[in-house]
């Protein structure tokens, strides 16, 4: 887990991303966290050129549904990169390792199986404090970051 700020990005450095189409699939569970993991990765893809009209996002109701909601979107869209944003918090029973892993390994599995990159941007912290900290608190936004490995995994291609 990283404990520095890792949401700075050198602009220059990135592809300009007015070309490409994104998909977002949020978890509407732990939305105060998901909600602004979206919004710093739609406004980041904004400012690297991407068009509004260009980031498709649904919303599924888990962490565990993003798997078949990238699915869904990969068969039905024709977009340049998704980015699977969700939050799992570790509570009392193994529930958490159940949807990290499954969650996990589902995104994978879509990585091996399909052309389109999924950028995975799960938080599996222990509190809900360090989902604060990483949704644009003191270490930044993960969505951020995401949004800038989704254009530069659309640019591969």
């Amino acid at each position: 887990m990283a404990t520095t700020n890792l949401s700075h990005y050198d602009k220059t450095t990135i592809p300009n991303a007015n070309h490409l189409r994104f998909g977002i699939v949020v978890s509407e569970w732990n939305s105060d966290i998901t909600e602004n993991l979206k919004k710093g990765a739609i406004k980041t893809l904004l400012d690297c050129g991407a068009k509004q009209e260009n980031i498709i996002s649904w919303k599924v109701p888990g962490s565990f549904e993003l798997v078949y909601g990238c699915k869904r979107m990969i068969k039905t869209l024709q977009l340049d990169a998704i980015i699977a944003i969700g939050n799992v918090i570790q509570g009392e029973t193994k529930h958490f390792d159940f949807v990290c892993n499954g969650v996990t390994q589902g995104i994978v599995d879509l990585n091996v199986k399909h052309d389109t990159p999924i950028v995975f941007c799960v938080l599996t912290d222990n509190t809900k404090q360090q989902s604060i900290d990483r949704s644009g608190g003191k270490f930044g936004n993960k969505g951020i970051e995401s949004a800038i490995a989704a254009i530069k995994m659309a640019s591969l291609s």
